[in-house]
């Protein structure tokens, strides 16, 4: 029989209910894994959409529910078998728990594209036997502990403040595994960044420190003076004809992370020949290519999901290398209610929340 330790979380037991102090049981910590004391958990707007089953198409919510994917924390225990990490190092876990490791995806080092799919770090099923819960299914960390194969870990350097890195888990790695790509952190690439959101605002981050010439595109000309402020050479209002046709042929990659439903298409022109844009929002509508529009450029269109983990740990040395720190603000389990509220009617916001786990459970 397996065996299990409790650890205080924060739980949601159904899709009505709100959130609040439960406890909930992982598996004892085994020779490939790692033991962490979680100390801080980013907010993310996946995990508000996922908490209230609203992304069923992708990922159906299993109640009860702990959300998070954007971990820091302390190990405080290793298996037998750990090569990579010891007791007292500051470790990161995003998005991935899991995944098989033996398919051609996992050996080239690609495990978010996974054959036969990897497990997210909350409410999916257990696949491979790598982590356990008493559910079967996994719990994330709005939670005191976490025990996790240490494949699926990334190391946090000291330099780098540990409130500020979960962050970099999800919108730092999703930015990151693209511009990687094709080709940018070579740098002297041409970096459009459609929408300035949270992902938008990381990547023109990124694309800036990669020594690229960076611009951001936007519906909202009142998002310019917060573009620039971060790190944006040039201003492109999406709307304007005029302003798209100044900036034709302007750009060798842009990565488009608008989460409202458009098309892509409207976009290509601002593409140089060779030109790339990679699809990183998630909508509903289709989008629709006409052959012609890639062909005569010699264009492409494709798409990103989060990162690999070596990309993971390239990313976060990376920002601590070139300073490229989020805008936190630390908040409590009595706050989260407020918070997730706070995300649903604002999806641009500079501000990351982060859940203060000492503080939560103290």
């Amino acid at each position: 029989m397996p065996e299990y330790y409790q650890t205080r979380a924060l739980v949601k037991k159904t899709k009505d209910a709100k959130f609040g102090e439960g406890t909930i049981k992982r598996g004892v910590t085994g020779p490939d894994q790692i033991e962490v004391d979680i100390k801080f958990c980013g907010i993310c707007h996946t995990d508000v959409h996922l908490a209230n089953d609203e992304i069923s198409m992708l990922l159906p919510a299993v109640y009860p529910i702990v959300p998070g994917h954007e971990m820091a924390g302390i190990v405080t225990k290793v298996g037998e078998n750990v090569k990579n990490f010891k007791v007292g190092d500051r470790v990161g876990m995003g998005c991935i728990v899991e995944a098989c490791l033996k398919c051609s995806q996992c050996k080239f080092g690609d495990e978010q594209l996974c054959q036969t799919g990897y497990t997210h770090t909350y409410s999916a099923p257990i696949q491979y036997g790598q982590l356990a819960t008493d559910t079967g299914v996994t719990f994330g960390g709005y939670s005191e502990k976490i025990s996790i194969h240490e494949h699926f870990a990334v190391k946090i350097p000291d330099s780098y403040p540990m409130e500020a890195a979960g962050p970099i888990f999800c919108s730092g790695i999703t930015m990151f595994s693209p511009l990687k790509r094709c080709g940018a952190t070579a740098g002297g690439q041409r970096v459009g960044i459609i929408g300035i959101g949270g992902l938008g605002q990381m990547g023109i981050r990124l694309a800036k420190a990669m020594n690229c010439e960076v611009t951001a595109i936007s519906t909202s000309p009142n998002k310019e003076a917060k573009a620039r402020e971060i790190g944006a050479d040039h201003f492109v209002v999406s709307t304007d004809p005029d302003a798209m046709k100044k900036a034709a042929k302007s750009l060798d990659i842009i990565l488009d992370t608008a989460a409202v439903d458009h098309q892509a298409i409207d976009y290509f022109p601002l593409l140089d020949a060779n030109g790339q844009l990679v699809l990183i929002g998630v909508t509903i509508e289709p989008h629709s290519i006409p052959a012609g529009a890639l062909m005569f450029n010699r264009q492409s269109l494709s798409g990103s999901l989060i990162g690999s983990m070596l990309e993971t740990q390239e990313v976060i040395d990376f920002c601590a290398k070139h300073q490229i720190i989020p805008d936190t603000k630390l908040v409590t389990g009595d706050q989260v209610e407020d918070v997730y509220q706070a995300l649903r009617s604002k999806n641009d916001s500079i501000i990351r929340y982060v859940l203060d786990i000492e503080k939560t459970f103290k």
